[in-house]
């Protein structure tokens, strides 16, 4: 049996509609008003045509995913019901925190939009599922993955979309040590507690043209192994391995063309790039022959080797430029969220891999 991986999307979405909602998560205080008083407050003199299909569009994911929750495990009858009220509990839930947000305005409206929104995505997955879309794929799924696939198909899944945040290196996801002893050094500044701090003896040095080739190689042939613990055939994981680098190229390309501008999709492909991608495509082919098992323990290897190159290089300035513009909040990049995306992926892939073996061994 498959388990569905609409309930754990679910939770992924929730946290991204709290995130867009309640960002940027300062200056929190009581205003003076009741939480509830904008159900109460009259209709806005101007609205947008944006503003209404933003509503409507951003919480329809939530309601179908669900819904599609529902269906998968048997409740049939609530797969439109409980949806569209636990979505709407949820935009109430956002708007009335809004009111503590002197940056937010909470809005009735935008509650009954979300509300409609989830409802209609609910809808949606109910006539797919009634047109025999939803078999459709559950008979794809059954050929393509192992049983306990669930975890690994919504990491893939986010990959792409944690390459939109302009990494440092092509690929380069998890680069957080440098950020992480700043935040740190912050907080912990006149306080004893700083003088226990690490202090390196020398800078971090930018990755050499062969460091990047590895950490753009590692990249590419981290999903790729992910997928081979889950993807059953070795056809299949061919097929895979070319989606991967895919999909990869076009979010890389698309983040550099959001960052610096069209003109700049492809600066990032230089010669360093071109070589590690040749490669990760060469040994993701050769390696579809290996067994899931090694294909984890190769995972695990490389995180570990691809984590230490990339953590112990500096951001770069081009990023660091680019940076301030992603934390400000422009609607296209969800307010930053995708850099959390950049920031955690492998770690996630790390601790799901380990929970993998686990759960493998424990049923051998």
């Amino acid at each position: 049996m498959h388990k569905s991986a609409a309930w754990p999307l679910a939770l992924v979405y929730v946290g991204l509609v709290v995130y867009a909602s309640l960002y940027p998560f300062a200056d929190w205080r009581d205003q003076g008003i009741a939480p509830w008083a904008f159900l109460g407050a009259p209709l806005p003199r101007y609205w947008t045509g944006f503003d209404l299909a933003i509503n409507v569009v951003g919480y329809a994911p939530l309601g179908g995913l669900l819904a599609l929750s529902a269906l998968r495990t048997g409740r049939f009858r609530h797969a439109i019901v409980v949806p569209m009220m636990a979505a709407s509990l949820l935009a109430l839930s956002m708007e009335m925190l809004q009111s503590y947000l002197p940056a937010r305005i909470p809005s009735r409206e935008d509650w009954v939009l979300n509300t409609l929104g989830a409802a209609l995505g609910a809808i949606a997955i109910i006539l797919l599922a009634k047109m025999g879309a939803i078999d459709r794929w559950s008979q794809i799924r059954a050929r393509w993955f192992v049983p306990q696939s669930r975890g690994g198909m919504v990491l893939l899944a986010l990959w792409p979309l944690a390459l939109l945040f302009p990494p440092a290196v092509p690929f380069g996801l998890g680069q957080v040590m440098e950020r992480f002893e700043e935040a740190v050094g912050a907080q912990l500044i006149d306080t004893p507690f700083l003088e226990w701090l690490p202090v390196r003896d020398t800078e971090l040095q930018p990755l050499v043209p062969g460091a990047e080739m590895v950490c753009v190689l590692l990249g590419l042939l981290i999903p790729c192994l992910l997928g081979f613990c889950v993807i059953r055939t070795r056809t299949r994981r061919a097929l895979f391995v070319l989606m991967v680098l895919g999909l990869g190229v076009v979010a890389t390309a698309l983040s550099a063309a959001l960052s610096w501008g069209p003109v700049h999709a492809w600066a990032w492909l230089g010669l360093p790039v071109q070589v590690g991608m040749a490669m990760a495509l060469f040994l993701s082919l050769v390696l579809t022959l290996v067994p899931w098992r090694t294909s984890a323990a190769l995972l695990l290897l490389s995180l570990g080797i691809y984590l230490s190159l990339l953590n112990q290089a500096p951001e770069s300035a081009y990023f660091s430029q680019t940076l301030h513009a992603w934390e400000q909040g422009r609607f296209i990049r969800f307010h930053g969220l995708a850099q959390w995306l950049g920031w955690s992926w492998p770690y996630a892939t790390l601790v799901y891999v380990l929970s993998l073996i686990w759960q493998r061994d424990a049923k051998n």
